[in-house]
């Protein structure tokens, strides 16, 4: 069977049908286009004609081609560069308002974790196996490889009005959730043998029961905090649509507000129970992995019900491994940096430098990848967008989104000014950061989120003229670079302050 597309005809502006549209596809469909009366244009239900591609693709539109150089808000053509979603416009006041209010309540976050990861190292389990802070950079890292990346979808199948009907709406969903479960179970799997293998490489031994129990600690992490968070997502997405928020501005930095610091006290809490079960009944970490390995065939077999969680079923891997491999080098940044009595202090601003920067950076690769989804097809660049040679052109282009990177960065140094400051109070305000100290951190801040913001630019265009969805691929890729970026320019800066006999704190 062969479907033909919708032709808008210049003269009229009239939308007409110009071959049969398969029988198949109009039961499986529940996507209407509009019927056109007289001289004006008007969205009808009289007559279901439905569109469907017969085979999809990472890039396939998340509706006909023709519909995204159409607003649905005026109903009457525009050209391909005028705003053609359904995301409301937005002036830099409503811009700044939708992104400052999830970024603190993100950044707030991060500053619990850090607090929470000062306290739980000196459990008994982290003293035992130091290996599991190596795990921690990876397991934190996987809200940017899924929960981010699921927003990042969801907010443009959103714009794009994807989720206007309610069955494609709940199709599409469940897929996702279950695609995302399948991928915490294996990257948490994964992220336990890399820390695994890097402890061997740095100890040159590696207990088996050790093992077992990062494995057990990582896997039951990742699938847990997944669940939680993906459910929290798919609220946030759904509640934005329905009272005009963008998406883009609020659905990524709320999937990481209190992500780091949920993932974090389970890793704490399942870690030392499971190290209480090592000695007298080793064989409840068996069964733990055995449980969630179990469970994979089941979200496959979900995750395979709607065409685009099952093309990333089979394509999107790549990114989220690369992803946790690069967080990991990340880890061992941080552990061989907490061991050193005189760098110790790291642990408690990791978490938020890592937080702040992956979050930032998360705004502006979904605000892009939704511009492009929206006006320009696969392959095809904004003019001027050919190469990545002028990184400034980030800053001082033009665009909505040239807007939002400046206001990302300059919300740096104040952010962290207020997280630094959240950070004294609940330590107990009994010590103030020093000068120097702020200077470095914020200057270390600063950089990071600067080159995230160069490299989201340029990423997200190479990936989309490579026909690759950068929903899918981007926020993995930025949220692990800024991880290791973060890590080891703090790692740099505590190291300076202790050269010149700086403590950090007055």
């Amino acid at each position: 069977d062969f479907c033909t597309m919708v032709v808008q005809e210049s003269q009229d502006t009239k939308l007409t049908q110009s071959d049969s549209v398969c029988p198949s596809q109009q039961n499986r469909s529940n996507t209407s286009l509009s019927q056109f009366s007289g001289s004006s244009q008007h969205f009808t239900s009289n007559e279901n004609i439905y569109y469907e591609p017969e085979e999809y693709t990472e890039t396939d539109f998340l509706l006909p081609n023709q519909l995204y150089g159409r607003s649905r808000l005026t109903r009457s053509p525009q050209p391909k560069d005028a705003n053609v979603s359904g995301a409301p416009e937005e002036s830099i006041c409503s811009m700044v308002v939708q992104i400052l209010v999830p970024f603190l309540l993100a950044g707030l976050g991060t500053v619990s974790a850090g607090m929470l990861l000062n306290i739980v190292q000196s459990w008994e389990v982290f003293q035992e196996i130091t290996e599991i802070l190596i795990l921690v950079p990876a397991v934190l890292g996987m809200k940017g490889n899924l929960e981010m990346t699921l927003a990042s979808r969801l907010s443009t199948a959103v714009n794009a009005g994807k989720m206007d009907s309610p069955r494609e709406k709940w199709m599409l969903i469940a897929g996702n959730l279950a695609l995302k479960q399948l991928q915490a179970t294996v990257l948490g799997l994964l992220a336990s043998l890399m820390a695994s293998l890097l402890g061997w490489m740095a100890e040159g031994q590696m207990p088996f029961n050790h093992i077992m129990l990062l494995c057990s600690t990582s896997v039951s992490t990742a699938f847990v905090a997944s669940l939680l968070q993906g459910i929290v997502m798919v609220g946030v997405i759904i509640g934005s649509k329905r009272i005009g928020i963008n998406p883009d501005n609020v659905a990524t930095p709320i999937a990481a507000s209190f992500g780091d610091l949920i993932t974090l006290a389970l890793l704490a809490c399942f870690s030392q129970w499971f190290y209480s079960f090592i000695e007298l009944y080793p064989y409840v970490l068996y069964l733990v992995n055995l449980s969630f390995l179990c469970l994979i065939p089941a979200w496959v077999a979900v995750s395979s019900k709607h065409p685009a969680s099952e093309i990333l079923l089979h394509t999107g891997w790549e990114p989220i491994i690369t992803a946790m491999l690069i967080s990991s080098i990340g880890g061992v940044i941080l552990d061989k940096t907490v061991l050193d009595p005189n760098l110790a202090g790291i642990i408690v601003y990791a978490p938020v430098i890592n937080g702040v920067g992956g979050n930032l950076v998360s705004i502006q690769s979904s605000r892009i990848s939704t511009h492009l989804h929206l006006k320009h097809s696969p392959g095809e660049l904004p003019v001027g967008r050919q190469s990545c040679s002028n990184p400034w052109h980030t800053f001082f282009g033009s665009g909505a989104n040239h807007r939002s990177a400046k206001i990302l960065l300059l919300l740096v140094i104040p952010g962290q000014l207020i997280f630094l400051h959240a950070i004294h109070l609940i330590k107990g305000g009994h010590t103030l950061p020093s000068p120097l100290f702020t200077i470095a951190f914020l200057f270390a801040s600063l950089i990071q989120v600067l080159i995230l913001l160069c490299m989201a630019d340029c990423l997200v265009h190479c990936l989309w003229r490579r026909g690759k969805d950068p929903d899918s691929y981007s926020i993995p890729y930025l949220t692990a670079l800024g991880d290791l970026l973060g890590t080891a320019l703090l790692s740099i800066a505590f190291l300076m302050l202790w050269c010149i006999g700086d403590s950090g704190s007055v």
